[in-house]
């Protein structure tokens, strides 16, 4: 993590505007760039890019290995020849404020299809030869993610416990040959399809680091059960002789809910990891660092011990805490990759064994301003309790925005934050996105949509509602350059304005003296 003051937005790419129903890869995105770079912004923060599942939650993706195919730019296809205009003849008229996914999966993947149709019969040799250099150096989680979602196609979008018994306990010579003849041309377009995401993605990254921006990018810690990454490991995961979980990750009753939050994700089995050197945590943290730049880990406190719940409970209650890998984790990991880029997510009840492992590694954890105005001055989310070593944000994607936040405290929290800040609340997105600004924190992260000043209609993520996350969007006309001047005089103000690369300082002091 940067030790000097810096700043960003937090913005899903399926957030950006674009006439396909949902946000992509292609100009919107490079446009998104040059926003943040006219902002003074040093990064910016998605979260995981993985292939969404039942849901659509980054959070619980088919695998930590492979990137989301909904977020391709068909216009980068057409651009390169791999669609051409008769494929996209039927483009319906997409909504433009949100991502209704159950239109867009279907008409996307099919879009998909043309263009691997199109690139078998017309793609030039160039893009033959980049392919065919992909498939050869692609990651063997990658090849597995590949193998997986063909397997998955073939069975309905059924789960893999439900497959054939071979297949579903994987086995080598069943994996072959459903590899080489049953699912051979889906496992060919699963590759290809990953091919149009890395490649887009990579193109986009390199475009962000060159104007002096950086991509933040999450990890969660657990992984979601119907994917490839238990698949292909299930020696990794509390499994029964059946392939179904024994135990499945929560967190425990609380002040916030009297049940606790069952969140079903199957638990690792650290003793089996630590025996492998954590070998396959190495693998995720090297490719997530292909992906971005820094990490922000979800959950970071399971690392010192999570919450433990037999299969089949209906609530969180029957739980119990369990340890986690600690530090030799870590250790593992900075041993296998150097010094780690990574942001702890440590938020709520934090024990000293949580703050052991963050401190004991150096990495900066989380503050909240909306989670700061309870009443008290003691509270360490207020900024004035601020360490330097944290990242501060108004809020995150599983908060309501700070003018939806404003509109439901509490009148003591209300009074509190009014005499806090001394402003009046009128424009209270702006008062928190300025005393983050303002922080002694290293870094300071603001949700897109304080920036637009939205209320609850643009919350990204309420959780433990089963539908209608993940869909908020903001249009092209959204993006008034008032905004990034706005933004670039605070960030100037408290410290964080971006600095230019030295080759684009010596381009423009060209440019100003001729």
């Amino acid at each position: 993590m940067t030790t000097t003051r810096a700043s960003g937005i937090l913005l899903h790419p399926t957030s950006l505007p674009s006439h396909w129903g949902i946000g992509d890869l292609g100009a919107s995105a490079f446009q998104f760039v040059d926003f943040l770079v006219q902002a003074g912004q040093q990064l910016w923060q998605v979260m995981p890019l993985g292939p969404t599942g039942y849901g659509d939650s980054p959070y619980q993706c088919f695998s930590s290995f492979a990137g989301n195919t909904l977020l391709i730019s068909p216009d980068l296809l057409l651009a390169d020849g791999l669609l051409a205009a008769e494929d996209i003849a039927d483009r319906p008229n997409f909504p433009d404020a949100h991502v209704d996914y159950g239109w867009i999966i279907p008409y996307k993947n099919e879009l998909l299809r043309r263009s691997f149709m199109r690139f078998n019969s017309s793609a030039t040799t160039e893009l033959r030869k980049e392919f065919a250099a992909f498939q050869s150096s692609q990651s063997r989680e990658l090849d597995e993610y590949a193998l997986f979602a063909a397997l998955k196609a073939a069975h309905g979008g059924a789960a893999w416990n439900t497959w054939e018994l071979a297949l579903a306990k994987h086995d080598p010579a069943a994996i072959e040959a459903a590899r080489t003849g049953q699912v051979a041309d889906e496992y060919a377009f699963q590759t290809y399809s990953q091919w149009l995401f890395f490649r887009q993605w990579v193109a986009l990254k390199q475009y962000a680091n060159a104007q002096g921006v950086q991509i933040v990018g999450d990890i969660p810690i657990f992984v979601a059960y119907d994917s490839a990454d238990v698949w292909a490991n299930p020696d990794l995961f509390f499994l029964d002789a059946a392939g179904n979980p024994t135990f499945v990750a929560g967190v425990p009753p609380d002040y916030f809910s009297a049940t606790g939050q069952l969140w079903g994700n199957p638990l690792f089995r650290w003793d089996v990891l630590a025996e492998q050197g954590y070998a396959w945590w190495i693998e995720r943290v090297r490719t997530a660092l292909t992906l971005y730049d820094i990490i922000r880990i979800d959950h970071f406190r399971g690392f010192a011990g999570y919450w433990e719940i037999p299969a089949g409970e209906e609530t969180a209650i029957k739980g119990r805490w369990a340890p986690g890998p600690g530090g030799k984790l870590f250790s593992a990991l900075e041993q296998a990759l150097g010094k780690l880029p990574i942001i702890a997510e440590d938020l709520g009840v934090i024990t000293p064994d949580v703050e052991e492992i963050r401190d004991g590694f150096g990495l900066p954890g989380m503050k909240v301003l909306q989670f700061g105005f309870g009443g008290t001055g003691e509270d360490p989310y207020l900024p004035h309790n601020h360490i330097q070593n944290c990242v501060v944000y108004t809020g995150t994607h599983d908060n309501d925005t700070t003018l939806g936040w404003w509109k439901a405290c509490s009148d003591q929290e209300r009074v509190f934050t009014q005499l806090y800040l001394g402003r009046d609340g009128n424009d209270i997105s702006w008062d928190l996105i300025r005393v983050a600004l303002a922080s002694v924190a290293n870094t300071a992260i603001v949700p897109m949509q304080d920036v637009f000043a939205l209320g609850t209609e643009a919350r990204m993520n309420l959780p433990g509602r089963l539908g209608g996350n993940w869909s908020w969007r903001y249009t092209t006309d959204d993006l008034h350059p008032e905004l990034a001047e706005r933004l670039h005089l605070l960030t100037k103000l408290y410290g964080r304005v971006l600095q230019k690369p030295k080759d684009v300082e010596a381009a423009d002091a060209d440019a100003v003296t001729g």
